[in-house]
């Protein structure tokens, strides 16, 4: 298929990344449930962040926006997207809130327990003032993510975004990232559901 879309030229920047960044602490016994597990390895992770961090190790020119906790998961997530090339920048560091963490699971080809803990955290909190018109103008693209949809806060900090990005010719995609619990729409514990219909997340 052809793609007529063209990106702005001469920019700083090949895509910005908003949204969820966290760490993932996967069950390192594969085929055991998450209640068996007895050690677990530390990953980036949070769908924005491993866009970020996956187009600057392709060798594009990627940053985040987003927040991290004042506190060692944080370090650790701002770290490993700098290692890997990424502008952390407009990273911001929250002292009232921790780091999004999610612990995750291979129990089979199609089971993946998981668990998110994302209850009041940081990436979550982004907050007006960190949308610079300037920084979302230098860039060729803008990646948000469905989850930055899912509350009134994070939905008026996105459409901001996006309302910058269209005025200054940066290109918008969106991550769909449709976790159905981040939407209230399952259990707290099952992060496993991928899909259930709702018609207001669909607006």
């Amino acid at each position: 298929m052809n793609n007529p879309t063209q990106f702005a030229q001469g920019r700083a920047l090949d895509v910005i990344c908003l949204g969820r960044l966290a760490v993932d602490l996967y069950a390192q016994q594969i085929g055991s449930t998450l209640e068996d597990a007895t050690s677990f390895a530390k990953y980036l992770g949070g769908s924005s962040a491993n866009i970020a961090f996956g187009t600057a190790r392709l060798g594009l020119k990627s940053a985040m926006l987003s927040k991290v906790g004042d506190d060692h998961m944080g370090r650790f997530l701002t770290d490993t997207l700098s290692k890997e090339g990424c502008d952390v920048s407009h990273v911001g560091i929250d002292r009232d809130r921790l780091t999004a963490l999610v612990m995750l699971g291979i129990k089979d080809k199609n089971t993946f327990p998981l668990i998110f803990y994302r209850e009041n955290c940081a990436d979550m909190a982004i907050e007006p003032s960190a949308v610079d018109a300037a920084f979302i103008a230098s860039s060729k693209a803008l990646l948000i993510t469905g989850t930055h949809f899912s509350t009134a806060a994070m939905h008026a900090v996105s459409t901001q975004a996006l309302k910058l990005a269209r005025a200054n010719n940066v290109r918008t995609m969106l991550d769909i990232d449709y976790r159905p619990v981040l939407w209230g729409l399952s259990g707290k514990a099952d992060g496993e559901t991928r899909f259930v219909s709702n018609d207001g997340v669909t607006r």
